[in-house]
Formats: structure tokens, C-alpha cells, sequence
């Protein structure tokens, strides 16, 4: 099963142009989303005026080799080690979901516009990493949502409570969910694999179409946040204060509301 590119099997039935035209509207749905964002919440506004203020408050000069070593210690450290979360559990379930979701995204790409038939041989590769990708999203995920939640965890709410900042998260983990069901189906010949394909369908376009109203965006926001609060520390403009205890992660674990900036 996991070695069957499951896009090249339903080429049987829908044509590969259709897969990738709609795979190119998730992409264009989450450059729009993300703009959108920007504007309505003002967080571009925000940023800027943030680092203005710190540099005007900042008692040192950060020359640019600095700023390109604060630059590097942020993505080695804050994006791809997710050094911020001192719960070693919320980091691992976030390392998790977030390396599960780049390589499922990219997997499916591949996949789409490369193997999109049967005729065109698909490396066992690819398959595999398209799978372990979405179950390494289904494990990061489902514990974060049942074990890790602050609500669930430690305040005893139902893990079954929904608000919108859970948006991101439930369309993201349906998406995979369904995906796989329906991949396993399809390969077996079980019934079903269509109702799935449907639902995987749904999920995927509400993961990528609700960015305004989701936690989606954070995930390009998080790294400039980091980046900034370095460079804040290192000219002396930073304020001795701690971090917010709602910062969201991947999944947008703050149980508030989304806010504007």
C-alpha cells in the first residue's frame, strides 16, 4: 500500500490536468489567504512598527553581520528546532506536524505533476513519504489534541470542544486522516475510497481556503516574531519581560480567540 502513488491510480478516473489544477488553487489559495491576512490584521503594520520602536529604543548598534548571525542562530534554532517551546512535549508534537506537513505537501506535488499516471512510473519513494508524512501529522496531532491541549490537560475541558482557533488544526488532521483512508481504499479496493475521496476533498480545500479565519498564517508570522525578539535581546531594546503564555504553535494551541495585531 504505502509504496502506490494513490494520485496515479485515480488518474483512472479523473484526468491529471484536473489534479493539478486544483492542487495550483491550493496554492494560490494560501498566497491570497496570507495577503489577506497581512491586510486585514495589519501584521506587516505591526512588524514594521515594532522594529522601528525597537530601533529607536535600542542602546546598541546591530551591525549586519549580526543581524545575519541572529538570521541564522532564528531558523536553526526557532524554525527548525522549534527551540521556543520549553514543554519538551508540545515540541516534539509540534516537530512533528510541522516536518510531517512539509513533506506531505511536497510528496503530493511531486507526485501530482511528475507520477500523474500509471504509465509513468512512480519511484517507491515518493509513496512512502507521502504516507509517513501524513502519519507523522496524525501523531504529532492527535496527541497534542487529546494529551497536550492546555484546556484538556489541565483544565479538564472535552477534547471534543471546538472553537475557531482550532480551525487550522481539525481541517489539517482531517485532511491527512482522509487522505489515508481513502489512499488504503483505493489501493485494496475496499468500498468507500470515493465517499473518502470526498471528504479528503473537503478537508484539504477548507485547510488551505479558511487561512483568514485559521491559525495557518502563523506558521510564516512565527519566524519574523522570533527573529525580531533576537534582534530586540541583542541592541538592548527588549524589555525584561516573559513570554506570552498563549503564544501559539503549529496548531494553534492558544485557546483564545484569534486576535488582531
Amino acid at each position: 500500500m504505502i509504496t502506490s502513488n494513490p494520485f496515479a491510480a485515480l488518474s483512472s478516473f479523473v484526468d491529471p490536468a484536473v489534479m493539478q489544477a486544483y492542487v495550483v488553487a491550493m496554492i494560490v489559495l494560501v498566497v491570497i489567504g496570507t495577503l489577506f491576512d497581512i491586510v486585514h490584521k495589519g501584521s506587516a503594520r505591526y512588524f514594521f512598527n515594532a522594529w522601528r520602536k525597537a530601533t529607536q529604543r535600542g542602546s546598541q548598534k546591530v551591525g549586519a553581520a549580526d543581524m545575519a548571525s541572529l538570521a541564522v542562530k532564528t531558523v536553526a534554532v526557532d524554525v527548525l528546532t522549534s527551540g521556543e517551546f520549553c514543554n519538551q512535549q508540545r515540541r516534539v508534537a509540534h516537530l512533528l506536524g510541522m516536518y510531517g506537513f512539509i513533506i506531505y505537501v511536497i510528496a503530493t506535488i511531486v507526485m501530482v505533476f511528475s507520477y500523474p499516471t500509471p504509465a509513468i512510473a512512480t519511484p517507491a519513494f515518493w509513496p512512502v513519504v507521502w504516507h509517513i508524512g501524513a502519519l507523522m501529522v496524525c501523531i504529532g496531532g492527535y496527541w497534542f489534541w487529546f494529551f497536550i491541549r492546555v484546556d484538556v490537560a489541565a483544565e479538564g475541558h472535552s477534547p471534543f470542544r471546538l472553537v475557531r482557533a482550532d480551525l487550522f488544526i481539525v481541517s489539517l488532521l482531517a485532511s491527512v486522516t482522509f487522505g489515508l483512508i481513502w489512499a488504503f481504499l483505493q489501493t485494496t479496493g475496499g468500498g468507500g475510497a470515493v465517499m473518502f475521496l470526498g471528504l479528503y476533498l473537503i478537508a484539504t480545500t477548507v485547510l488551505f481556503g479558511s487561512i483568514p479565519w485559521s491559525k495557518f498564517s502563523h506558521m510564516f508570522f512565527k519566524p519574523a516574531a522570533a527573529f525580531q525578539k533576537r534582534v530586540e535581546t541583542a541592541n538592548g531594546s527588549r524589555r525584561n519581560l516573559p513570554p506570552p503564555a498563549d503564544a501559539p504553535d503549529l496548531y494553534g494551541s492558544a485557546r483564545r480567540e484569534p486576535h488582531n495585531y
